[in-house]
């Protein structure tokens, strides 16, 4: 009897313990990024270009998917009066736009991110 007790006994155990693993999703993934801007996250595996300055996206010339050069203007940033181009720092594509045409960003907020 005591290999019958043993087999039920055992299965619960196993399946609370794939139940428990489960609630880490990852559709809470891109939320992350905004919540925490980073300069640079090493896990992230990209450039992330940030706004030099605070100031207005004037212009956004680059969209997800986009082959970008080094020193290429990735948008067009108004800060006091002045358009300021922010450039690619890299070779590589455009993974992710955080901003778009007319919001406000603070300095050092990610505007892009690019992968090599």
């Amino acid at each position: 009897g005591a290999a019958a007790a043993a087999g039920p006994g055992a299965a619960p155990a196993a399946a609370a313990a794939a139940v428990a693993s489960a609630p880490p999703r990852p559709k809470d993934a891109p939320e992350e990024p905004v919540a925490a801007p980073a300069g640079r996250a090493p896990g992230a595996g990209g450039e992330v270009v940030s706004a030099p300055l605070p100031g207005v996206l004037l212009e956004v010339r680059v969209k997800p998917g986009d082959r970008v050069a080094p020193g290429q203007v990735l948008c067009v940033l108004e800060a006091m009066k002045m358009e300021n181009e922010v450039a690619s720092p890299v070779a590589g594509r455009v993974a992710f736009v955080h901003r778009e045409k007319g919001a406000s960003v603070g300095a050092g907020e990610p505007l892009f991110t690019l992968e090599s």
